[in-house]
């Protein structure tokens, strides 16, 4: 059975990619200042995946410069948009080998950092996660009406569809 909080995070990345539907190549790179770009955004959100579920959970790292192009305190960029979606897909979906393992002992495990154990356990790891990606879903949609979208979603979407997906996958 799936966690209910892989479920959450399931539900919240839904909630994220239906931010950017219809975003065009060109919006999802253009930065309206101060703000970062959406494509940044993506990003920025791909690279937390990464560190937490992929090198932390899965001891792999495959995008090894994302820090350096993502990470808190980084200039601002505008990076290609079709780039970060594809790379945010194949990260959640890499993420997912370990999160969909997940059992409740597990939330209560410490990943090492530098042979350190962190004070955050993977159950509050996968909270972090989860308001990370709500602190930044407000951002997509200032932006996108700054850029003159229309008919932006309004109001937080359906759970049932992705849990029913997720129990038929899993």
């Amino acid at each position: 059975m799936i966690h209910p909080l892989v479920t959450q995070l399931h539900f919240t990345r839904e909630e994220f990619a239906r931010c950017f539907e219809g975003i065009s190549p060109e919006d999802g790179s253009r930065r309206a200042e101060p703000m970062n770009s959406l494509s940044w955004t993506v990003g920025h959100l791909a690279l937390q995946e990464h560190g937490l579920w992929i090198e932390l959970g899965q001891g792999r790292n495959f995008a090894p410069d994302l820090r350096q192009r993502f990470g808190t305190g980084q200039p601002a960029t505008t990076p290609p948009w079709t780039e970060m979606w594809d790379l945010w897909h194949t990260i959640t979906k890499e993420a997912d080998v370990f999160l969909l393992k997940l059992k409740p002992e597990d939330l209560k495990v410490h990943f090492l950092r530098d042979g350190k154990s962190m004070a955050d356990d993977v159950g509050t790891l996968l909270l972090r996660n989860i308001f990370h990606y709500w602190f930044h879903l407000g951002k997509p949609h200032s932006i996108r009406q700054i850029l003159g979208h229309t008919s932006l979603p309004q109001y937080v979407g359906t759970m049932s569809t992705v849990r029913h997906t997720l129990e038929a996958e899993g």
